[in-house]
């Protein structure tokens, strides 16, 4: 028994020196450290896929403007891009984010969509806010956050998203969600009333939520002033997000990795009944194909747009699911331009599906805008909205 005693004894200093040797070697880890994410090898495309690659470019190149597109298999996750890691405006589809951080809370029992809000004056916008005529005339309007959800994605409500915003705990929780779920090349940025302010080159007042104040208040900003916040925005955009990056994020929400399927089910049903940008994306579609989408709008000054987008999932009749973002930072162009471009791509998709499924068969293989485009965000009456 002493012999063992005295054996650990001579034991434990060569132990504790080769603890301390390890630890010297191999420095303990920061905490909450996360392991960098690597790109996927490059990847060999097929000829279908260089050709519909080089589709989407002529299809960007031929606007005149800045214009990022991508579209990405949700299947596969294989991205297909033109443009696709620039930072754009994303102006109203960052609506996206607050909707699908309030369903995260839902899922994780935080948030009861039903439970009851209501919408007074001090909780008005800019811009575009159909709840504002409520208010306006009624004094106060209750409703539900459901409802704040369907109002801010399908009609693109300014003052139902900023209500919401503030529901799921502001811009950090939201920014938070994002990073939380690695969607690289996405900011969300602020609320709508502060972000629209800014790019104007003015600072918030409740008061610009009532009638045309903001619109006057705008006008009387210095030209010098107004356009170097336009330019400023342009630059480094609040809200700023890559095509490729949204278009991942797009395709991660159908395949079912961001939130439950009922919430999946939910958000996609209610990017279904959009009603802004009738003739964007979905005007492209072919018939029998499906698209769940959510446009962006942004500001005018001096004749140039700052930010025109659409983005959604558009889902073949085989019930493939291809998730599209287009997006234009900024352009002199006219809306039936922009239009035709964003139809094109759609277009586009659906014969490279048509195409990938035809080939596959042979080889034995399972396989905002202008008011007739529906938009509230054309000219100085409506931008920076839908």
């Amino acid at each position: 028994m002493g012999i063992t005693v005295r054996f650990m004894l001579l034991l434990l200093p060569i132990v504790a020196g080769a603890l301390t040797l390890v630890l010297m070697a191999e420095p303990a880890a920061e905490p909450n450290a996360r392991a960098a994410i690597e790109r996927p090898p490059p990847v060999v495309l097929s000829e279908e896929e260089r050709a519909f690659e080089q589709q989407l470019e002529e299809i960007g190149a031929g606007l005149d403007g800045t214009v990022g597109i991508a579209v990405v298999d949700a299947d596969t996750g294989r991205a297909y891009e033109f443009n696709g890691d620039a930072l754009l405006p994303q102006q109203s589809v960052s609506k996206l984010w607050v909707a699908l951080t309030a369903l995260s809370q839902v899922d994780d029992g935080e948030l009861d969509l039903a439970e009851p809000v209501t919408i007074r004056r001090e909780d008005l916008t800019v811009f575009y806010q159909p709840l504002r005529d409520i208010v306006r005339t009624r004094g106060s309007f209750p409703t539900n956050f459901r409802d704040l959800m369907e109002r801010a994605l399908a009609r693109s409500d300014n003052s139902a998203n900023d209500r919401l915003l503030r529901r799921v705990g502001g811009p950090d929780e939201v920014q938070d969600w994002i990073d939380e779920h690695r969607l690289d090349g996405v900011r969300f940025g602020t609320d709508e009333r502060t972000k629209q302010s800014g790019i104007a080159g003015l600072t918030w007042r409740q008061d610009y939520s009532y009638g045309n104040a903001f619109y006057e208040a705008r006008d009387q900003v210095p030209a010098d002033e107004r356009r170097a916040a336009f330019e400023a925005y342009l630059a480094d955009p609040i809200d700023g997000a890559t095509p490729v990056g949204l278009a991942r994020a797009l395709a991660a929400l159908a395949r079912g990795e961001l939130l439950s399927p009922r919430s999946t089910r939910l958000i996609r049903d209610i990017l279904a009944e959009t009603r802004s940008g009738p003739r964007r994306l979905k005007a492209g579609a072919p018939e029998g194909w499906r698209v769940q989408h959510k446009t962006g709008t942004g500001q005018f000054y001096d004749g140039e747009q700052s930010g025109y987008n659409d983005v959604g999932i558009v889902t073949a009749p085989d019930g493939s699911d291809y998730a599209i973002a287009v997006m234009i930072g900024r352009t002199r162009e006219s809306y039936a331009a922009r239009m035709t471009m964003m139809q094109a791509v759609t277009r586009a998709t659906a014969e490279f599906h048509r195409t990938r499924g035809a080939t596959d068969a042979g080889d034995g293989e399972q396989g905002g805008g202008e008011q007739g485009d529906g938009e509230q965000g054309d000219g100085e009456q409506g931008d920076g909205t839908a």
